[in-house]
């Protein structure tokens, strides 16, 4: 059956559609828990990326933590308000700024990590470790075909 002949014959909703239907119940449950910390979900995000891998620079946060060059502006300087980041001059290039957490980063992504963790169980709810180990990995590549 060709790919054409497959789409016609769905049942239920694209894929496109449920995924983007998960990214919006996700993004309303992040919202609901960030409610009170000072935070947005996307600077959470930023700062999550952060915990991984400290030392970006804005660009580079922003490719990681999917927003715009522009929108980081933004987020970097709310982030540096709240003293939830630092900045530092790279020390290989003069001219560039490396993002990093701060103490108080570092304690607000711990304060709401028992609760994000919720978040991320609820949605998995139903599925064994393999499912939840298939799931990452078609998810993975479902993102690496879309950005080759």
């Amino acid at each position: 059956m060709t790919a054409e002949a497959r789409a016609g014959h769905q049942q239920g909703p694209s894929l496109l559609y449920a995924v983007k239907q998960v990214e919006l119940a996700v993004r309303a449950r992040l919202d609901e828990l960030l409610r009170g910390t000072g935070i947005t979900t996307p600077q959470w995000t930023a700062l999550t990326v952060l915990a991984r891998r400290e030392g970006q620079t804005s660009a580079e946060l922003a490719r990681n933590a999917f927003v715009s060059a522009q929108a980081m502006g933004d987020l970097v300087a709310a982030l540096e308000r709240g003293r939830w980041i630092t900045r530092s001059p790279d020390p290989t290039h003069g001219r560039r700024l490396l993002i990093g957490l701060s103490d108080e980063g570092r304690a607000l992504l711990a304060q709401v990590a028992p609760g994000a963790a919720e978040v991320e169980e609820r949605m998995l709810d139903g599925l064994d470790a393999d499912d939840r180990s298939a799931l990452r990995a078609l998810l993975n590549r479902c993102r690496t075909n879309l950005v080759r």
